[in-house]
């Protein structure tokens, strides 16, 4: 069984074993442990030593140093890191190569950015006072991670965490803690107790983790029920609490799109990682007119992915994460045949894969928005494709959803493109170019999606707390102060006169009276 990471150290666990699976064989890779809450405790207590020295004594040029060895350490580690993702996530191995890149550039993208600013200077109230609005830490945060992208996500939180002078530690999914834990030697760069990563079960590491004392924050990410009950458990303990929920991102295709173009990317935003990406493009409009070609030339394309092991140089499609997961898919599907709709390709599971998770790239149409592959998070590669008539339908039909992480338009049409972007209320918006993210652009959604955001400066301001400085150089009585009588009146009145005669002595200019 894997160890623990704390204060710089392997630290074996009492924890109960949580098997790791393959999901494209069902074999057994590793276990990894349950933290206990004592262990849990530890690791606070290892990061919340560690935070004055790193908040006030590491300076920002010295934080940039070690965010960019960060970056240096995973790019030499990569191959190896992206080998143990496709074993535990199933993602195929070229794609966990380029999350490898995205995390590195995450890192030297805040390294930088955290040497711009600590706050600003804003005018005082009398000359001889300087007020300032100062950043500040908030201290020691736990960063749960989700499986999908188990290095990506915890990137987005730790990097920006750390630059605003953050201690951490980590807790990633019970599905993938062994690329997570693999990180020891890239994080052994930072002082003792800085960054620390506890494994286990969100009901016991989890949970332990969101109610210790010494946690200053929570940055969660993951489905909208648990995002719910972590919360529920922050705003008791009037805890600061980052969420990053679900989605269920609407695909718009306007009449004018290049249709080849067009099938490509909506196959790519709603297949990738088998569809269990949060910004995974779950319902898709198209344009009456152009529909039928539309769907024919989609059906073509995606009956030639490969589905099949993660690490296979030709697969496409890899395996979905777990058994469970696979069922909430088949019963979506269900549930839309029943009701009416068309499997156009797909819909089952692959007969040559007898073990492992998978389950091939399915189109439906004649959906509508009663069924559940319509309304709520599928997270598997299913493309429910919807017909509209007029452009404000399908923004309506857009924002016909409790979730708003992001939404997608392929047109040519500059007058579409801008009412879209206006109109649609989602928290990215992507015109000809699904699921690119952007370090300097903020990630994040509106409505049930959470409302917070990662990336860009907003992700370092997540993880910043304010202070507003109020200082004045000349100790003197306020004419404000008590007592309230006449006589305090009277001095308040004549150092106002006092005041205002040396203002009328000085000035360059004349007043209307004079």
């Amino acid at each position: 069984m894997k160890s623990l990471w704390i204060n710089n150290r392997s630290v074996p666990s009492d924890g109960k074993p949580i098997p790791v699976v393959n999901p494209a064989d069902e074999a057994l890779l590793d276990e990894a442990p349950d933290a206990t809450r004592e262990e849990v405790s530890r690791a606070v207590a290892a990061a919340k030593a560690a935070f004055p020295k790193w908040w006030k004594d590491v300076s920002a040029h010295e934080k940039a140093e070690l965010l960019h060895e960060i970056s240096r350490r995973f790019k030499a580690k990569s191959s190896e890191i992206a080998r143990t993702m496709t074993l535990e996530g199933g993602k195929p191995l070229r794609e966990n190569q380029d999350e490898i890149g995205w995390v590195a550039s995450c890192f030297d993208y805040y390294a930088e950015l955290q040497r711009n600013n600590r706050g600003r200077v804003i005018p005082s109230v009398e000359p001889s006072q300087l007020a300032m609005v100062l950043k500040e830490p908030y201290g020691v945060v736990g960063c749960i991670v989700p499986w999908n992208y188990p290095l990506l996500l915890l990137a987005w939180k730790v990097a920006p965490a750390l630059a605003a002078g953050n201690t951490i530690v980590i807790k990633p999914a019970e599905q993938t803690p062994l690329s997570t834990l693999m990180l020891s030697s890239v994080f052994e760069c930072l002082p003792p107790g800085v960054v620390n990563i506890v494994t286990g079960r969100g009901q016991t590491a989890g949970d332990a983790l969101v109610r210790h004392p010494d946690v200053a924050m929570i940055a969660f990410t993951g489905s909208l029920e648990t995002g719910k009950a972590v919360g529920r458990i922050c705003a008791d303990l009037v805890k600061k609490c980052h969420l990053e929920l679900g989605g269920k991102d609407p695909f718009v295709v306007a009449e004018d799109s290049d249709i080849e173009i067009a099938t490509r990317a909506v196959a790519w935003a709603a297949f990738l990682n088998t569809g269990q990406v949060c910004t995974s493009s779950e319902r898709i409009y198209v344009h009456k007119s152009i529909a039928e070609e539309f769907i024919a030339e989609l059906h073509d394309f995606t009956k030639g992915l490969v589905v099949g092991p993660g690490m296979h140089p030709d697969t496409d499609i890899g395996p979905m994460i777990g058994g469970e997961n696979r069922k909430k898919v088949e019963a979506h599907v269900l549930e839309a045949v029943k009701r009416g709709a068309r499997v156009i390709q797909g819909g089952r599971r692959p007969p040559h894969l007898k073990k492992g998770y998978f389950y091939e790239p399915t189109i439906l149409t004649d959906v509508n928005h009663s069924m559940q592959v319509m309304r709520d998070e599928t997270f598997g590669p299913v493309c429910p494709i919807m017909t509209y008539k007029e452009f404000d339908e399908a923004i309506a039909l857009a924002n016909d959803t409790q979730f708003g992480l992001g939404a997608v338009l392929y047109t040519n049409d500059p007058k579409k493109a801008k009412r879209f972007f206006e109109s649609v209320q989602a928290g990215t918006i992507w015109i000809n170019d699904p699921l690119t993210d952007n370090d300097a652009g903020p990630f994040g959604g509106y409505k049930a999606t959470g409302g917070h955001r990662e990336l860009g400066e907003e992700g370092l301001e997540a993880f910043r707390q304010t202070k507003h400085v109020h200082w004045d150089f000349e100790q003197t009585a306020k004419p404000w102060w008590y007592p309230y009588g006449e006589k305090s009146l009277n001095i308040a009145a004549q150092k106002l006169k006092a005041a205002g005669a040396a203002a009328k002595g000085t000035s360059k200019y004349k007043t209307v009276t004079e």
